[in-house]
C-alpha cells in the first residue's frame, strides 16, 4: 500500500468566497502529493469545478447545516461499522465525509477497463490453480507461493464451480501516486466488503447535496445493483427453475454486519448464519419453520476457511459442516468460489504482468505497487539492501500481523526483522512507499487535507465483468497513520463519476415459476429473534408505564386528585420483587430513599435486567439481527428511542424529575409508533405471528404479576393499589365511564383480568394468542394440540372462574381463588414459551431473555 510522506509546504486555495471571512473556505494542497481537487496552481481541476463552486457558495455554515441532516440520516438508518476489541464488539457510526471524491469521466473509462482486465485475469488464475495447475508446472507462479499459503484450500482442488466462474465479485484498492498515475495496492477476491456502504454513501450524499448532485450529472449506481441481483438469480436458475438464494453472514459481531443486512434487504435474499443451514445428502438446506428448504446459491460474506468446519477449519463455529462436499457435488453454487482468498496475497502482484501476457495476451493496463516477494533470492537481496525505502508486509494475510516500516525502527528491531526475513523469506513481501493523493475533508474547523484510497468493485454479469461507476473512497487526515482503514479510524466519501446522461441496459431476471410462500424463507433463528423482539418491546413499554405511575409518589404530584403514598409504592414494588421484603419495615425516610434509588436506576442504569436501559439494549441487539426485515421507518423509530435515552439528565432535582417524566411520556409515544408501524406495514406471515406472540405473552405475564402484587397480595385497604393498576394499564378512563362508581376489586378484576374487549386484560392476550397459534405451521398434530391446549386451558380458566369467588377474601384476608388462578396462568405462560422454543425456535441459540419481574 502506498504510504504517505510527511506534510510539507502547502500552497493554493480551494475557492475564495465572496462572503464574510467567517464563511470562507481555506484549503491548501500538500506539496509532494497529487491533490484530487486542486491543480498545483491552486485552482480546481476541471472535473471538480462545479462541485468546488457549489461548495464555495454554500460556505462552511450552510454546508454544516446540510451535513447535520446527513448525519441524522446515517443515525436514523443505523449505518454502522463494528469495531471489535478483545472482549466484545461495539458499533461505530459510519464515518462519511460530506464532500465526495470526483473522478474525471475519461479517467474513469481507463480505470474501468483496467479493473475488468484484472478481474478476468484473476479468475483465470484461480481456475488454473484449483484445476490443472499449468501455471505452477511451467514456472509462471512459484509453487511455494501457493502451497505455503494457508488460503490455498486443498479440499477445493478439482471442484468445477457452477457456471464455470470462480470469481463473481472482485474489488481492487487503488491509490494515486504524485505523478497522477493510479496503482493497485491490493486485490480483494474472497468476499469483498464495501459495496453496500458505497450505495448507502450515495443515498446520503444525494440527499445532502441534492442540487449539486443533479447539476453535475453523476452516473447512477442502481443499474449495477440490479445487474448483480439478476446475475445471481441467473446463476441459481441453472440448478433449479425456482431457486432459493441466501446471504451467509458471520453474525451481528461482524465488522460489516450492517452491509450484510443492507444487501440482503435490498436484494430480497434471506440473511442467514451458519447454524441456519444444514447439509443432507450433499444438498444444503435452510432450517425454516416448516422444516428444511433446499438452498441453491449462497452469497457468502464469510472468509473461505470458516465456511466448513468439517473439511476446512475444525474450530469454526460460523460455517456449515459438509458445505465443501455439497459444492463438490454441484448441488449448490457459491459466490465467490471457496478458496478464492488465495489470490489476496500481495506476493502475487510481482507476477501479474507476466501472467497477464501469458493468459490474456496483453499488457497489464494498471500496474500494481512495486512489489518484491522475499521467497526469491534476487528480490530478497534487493529488499535487504533498500529497507529504508520499503514497507514490509506478511506475504499471506493473517490476523494480528501489521505492516512494518524499517526506516523508523531502532537497531535491535531492525536486526530482528532482517533475521525473520532470512529465516522465513517466503513469509514476507516488500512494497514501495509513495505519497498517495489527497482530497479535501470537511471538519468542524474547515477543510483539511486527507489521504485517499479508492476501492473499485466489479461483478460478473453472465457474460463479462461490469464495474460499479464509482466505489468506496476511504480517507484519513491522520499524518501519523500508515494505512487508510475504516477499522483504524479513517472516514469514507461518496465517489462521483460525471457523465450520467444515460444508464446501461440491464437484462431482466430469468423467468421463474410460482415463487415460494413468504414464510418458507423464514429461518427458525429469525422467528426466534422476532419472538424476543416482541417481548422486549412490550417489556420496555410495561416498565415505562410502571415508572410513569410510581414516580409522582416521590414528588407529591397528584394524578386525578389522588396521590399514591410511599408505603403503597413500596408494597407494590416488593410484591413485584423489585425490592426486598425488609424494606416494608424500614422507616419512611429509608423507604423513600430506596424507592427513589430504585426508580432512578430503572430509568438510567443499563446493568440491571429490570431497567429500561438494559431492556432497550437487548431490544436493539435482537432488532439488529432483523434489520433486513424491518422497514426503514420501523428502524428509525427504534433509533429514536435509543437517542432519547442517551441524552444527559439535569442535575437539579426539580429539572431532573421533569426531564424523566418527559422522557417516559415520549417513550410511550415512540413505542406506540413502533407497534403501529409493525401492525400496519408487516405482512401477516409467520414472522408477524411470532412477533405478536412475544408481545401478547409478555403483556399477559406482566399484567398477571401486577394483579398478583396489587390485588391478590394487597391489604384490605386496597383502593390505592387499584388506582395504580388502572393507571399502569391505561384503563382509568375506561373504568370511570363504564362503572360510574368507586373503585371495587371485582370490577377492576373484571376489566383487567376477564374482559376480552380490553386490549390490556389478561383474557384479551390469551384470546389473541389462541388466534396466532392457529396460524402457525404444523409439524404434527401433537405439537399443534400441545401449544393450543396450553393457551386454551388458560383462557377457559379465566372465563370459568366466578368473579365473586375471585374477589372474596378468606378469614385470613387472602384472595385464595385469585392467587391460585394467577399461579396457574403464569405456569401456563412459562410452559407455552418453552413449547414454542422446543418446536419452532432455534435450538442452537441460547435464550435471549433473562427472566425477572
Amino acid at each position: 500500500m502506498g504510504t504517505p510522506l510527511p506534510n510539507s509546504h502547502a500552497k493554493g486555495r480551494f475557492v475564495k468566497s465572496a462572503e464574510t471571512h467567517r464563511n470562507e473556505w481555506h484549503y491548501a494542497c500538500v506539496e509532494g502529493h497529487w491533490d484530487e481537487a486542486l491543480l498545483p496552481s491552486g485552482f480546481p481541476r476541471r472535473h471538480w469545478r462545479d462541485l468546488a463552486v457549489a461548495i464555495g457558495r454554500m460556505g462552511p455554515n450552510a454546508l454544516g447545516r446540510a451535513w447535520q441532516n446527513g448525519q441524522q440520516l446515517i443515525q436514523a438508518n443505523g449505518t454502522s461499522y463494528n469495531v471489535s476489541d478483545e472482549l466484545h464488539g461495539s458499533e461505530r457510526r459510519w464515518p462519511l465525509d460530506p464532500i465526495p471524491l470526483v473522478i474525471a469521466e475519461n479517467e474513469w473509462i481507463e480505470i474501468e477497463r483496467a479493473v475488468i482486465q484484472r478481474a478476468t485475469l484473476l479468475n483465470a488464475v484461480l481456475a488454473d490453480l484449483y484445476g490443472p495447475q499449468q501455471l505452477l508446472h511451467r514456472g509462471w507462479i512459484p509453487p511455494a507461493l501457493v502451497f505455503a499459503n494457508p488460503h490455498f484450500l486443498r479440499p477445493c482442488h478439482g471442484i468445477n464451480p457452477c457456471g464455470g466462474v470462480h470469481l463473481h465479485s472482485y474489488a481492487a484498492d487503488l491509490a494515486r501516486s504524485p505523478d497522477g498515475r493510479w496503482w493497485v495496492t491490493s486485490d480483494r477476491t474472497q468476499a469483498p466488503s464495501g459495496i453496500g456502504y458505497t450505495l448507502e454513501n450515495r443515498l446520503v450524499s444525494a440527499r445532502t447535496l441534492c442540487n449539486v448532485f443533479s447539476t453535475c450529472r453523476i452516473r447512477q449506481l442502481a443499474s449495477f445493483f440490479d445487474m448483480r441481483r439478476n446475475s445471481l438469480l441467473g446463476l441459481a436458475a441453472t440448478l433449479r427453475p425456482n431457486p432459493r438464494i441466501v446471504l451467509l453472514t458471520s453474525g451481528p459481531h461482524s465488522e460489516t454486519y450492517f452491509e450484510h443486512s443492507f444487501l440482503a434487504g435490498h436484494w430480497g435474499f434471506a440473511l442467514v448464519e451458519g447454524a441456519d443451514l444444514a447439509v443432507r445428502d450433499n444438498r444444503v438446506y435452510l432450517r425454516t419453520l416448516t422444516g428444511l428448504e433446499q438452498v441453491d446459491l449462497i452469497v457468502r460474506r464469510l472468509d473461505d476457511s470458516f465456511c466448513d468446519p468439517l473439511e476446512l477449519r475444525s474450530d469454526s463455529t460460523l460455517g456449515v459442516p459438509g458445505l465443501v462436499q455439497a459444492v463438490r457435488s454441484g448441488t449448490v453454487a457459491i459466490d465467490n468460489a471457496l478458496g478464492s482468498g488465495l489470490l489476496e496475497t500481495l506476493a502475487l502482484m510481482a507476477f501479474l504482468p507476466g501472467l497477464c501476457r501469458h493468459l490474456l495476451g496483453e499488457d497489464l493496463l494498471m500496474p500494481s505497487v512495486a512489489t518484491w516477494w522475499c521467497g526469491q533470492a534476487e528480490s530478497r537481496r534487493y529488499v535487504l539492501e533498500h529497507l529504508d525505502d520499503l514497507v514490509i508486509m506478511p506475504a499471506f494475510p493473517s490476523f494480528g500481523r501489521n505492516p512494518e516500516f524499517p526506516a523508523s525502527m531502532n537497531a535491535a528491531t531492525r536486526e530482528r526483522l532482517i533475521g525473520n526475513i532470512e529465516a522465513h523469506p517466503e513469509q514476507f513481501v516488500a512494497q514501495e512507499q509513495f505519497a498517495i493523493s489527497t482530497a479535501p475533508v470537511y471538519t468542524d474547523t474547515g477543510l483539511a487535507s486527507g489521504r485517499v484510497l479508492l476501492r473499485v468493485f466489479a461483478a460478473w454479469d453472465g457474460q463479462s465483468y461490469t464495474v460499479l461507476p464509482g466505489g468506496l473512497t476511504r480517507v484519513s487526515t491522520k499524518e501519523t497513520s500508515q494505512a487508510v482503514s475504516i477499522h483504524r479510524g479513517a472516514g469514507s466519501k461518496d465517489t462521483w463519476v460525471p457523465g450520467g446522461s444515460g444508464e446501461p441496459f440491464v437484462a431482466p431476471p430469468p423467468a421463474f415459476g410460482p415463487l415460494h410462500p413468504s414464510w418458507a424463507n423464514l429461518p427458525s433463528r429469525v422467528a426466534d429473534n422476532l419472538f424476543w423482539l416482541g417481548r422486549y418491546a412490550e417489556r420496555l413499554e410495561n416498565r415505562v408505564r410502571l415508572l410513569r405511575a410510581l414516580l409522582p409518589a416521590l414528588s407529591g404530584e397528584e394524578d386525578f386528585g389522588r396521590t399514591a403514598s410511599v408505603e403503597t409504592v413500596v408494597r407494590l414494588l416488593t410484591g413485584l420483587e423489585y425490592l426486598p421484603p425488609e424494606v416494608s419495615d424500614a422507616s419512611l425516610g429509608e423507604q423513600l430513599w430506596r424507592v427513589q434509588h430504585l426508580l432512578t436506576d430503572m430509568i438510567r442504569d443499563e446493568s440491571g435486567s429490570t431497567g429500561l436501559g438494559w431492556n432497550l439494549r437487548q431490544m436493539h441487539r435482537v432488532a439488529l439481527q432483523l434489520k433486513e426485515r424491518l422497514s426503514t421507518d420501523t428502524w428509525r423509530v427504534l433509533q429514536q428511542i435509543e437517542g432519547d435515552f442517551s441524552k444527559s439528565i439535569p442535575t437539579n432535582p426539580d429539572q431532573r424529575y421533569l426531564s424523566e417524566m418527559n422522557l417516559l411520556d415520549g417513550a410511550i409515544v415512540t413505542l406506540s409508533a413502533f407497534v403501529g408501524l409493525v401492525m400496519e406495514n408487516t405482512t401477516r406471515g409467520h414472522g408477524w405471528h411470532f412477533l405478536e406472540i412475544g408481545r401478547r405473552l409478555e403483556r399477559a405475564r406482566h399484567m398477571a404479576a401486577l394483579l398478583q402484587a396489587g390485588v391478590a397480595e394487597a391489604p384490605e385497604e386496597i383502593e390505592p393499589y387499584l388506582q395504580i393498576l388502572l393507571h399502569i394499564a391505561d384503563s382509568s378512563i375506561t373504568y370511570r365511564t363504564r362503572y360510574l362508581t368507586a373503585l371495587r376489586t371485582d370490577l377492576v378484576l373484571d376489566l383487567l383480568l376477564v374482559d376480552e374487549s380490553n386490549p390490556r386484560s389478561v383474557a384479551f392476550q390469551f384470546a389473541a394468542l389462541l388466534g396466532h397459534m392457529e396460524k402457525l405451521p404444523l409439524h404434527d398434530d401433537t405439537v399443534c394440540l400441545l401449544e393450543q391446549g396450553l393457551v386454551s386451558r388458560a383462557l377457559q380458566a379465566v372465563r370459568a372462574t366466578p368473579m365473586a369467588e375471585l374477589s372474596q377474601r378468606s378469614d385470613e384476608g387472602h384472595l385464595v381463588a385469585l392467587v391460585e388462578l394467577l399461579q396457574q396462568l403464569r405456569g401456563n405462560m412459562y410452559d407455552l414459551s418453552d413449547a414454542l422454543a422446543a418446536h419452532y425456535l432455534s435450538p442452537v441459540v441460547s435464550s435471549r431473555f433473562v427472566s425477572s419481574q
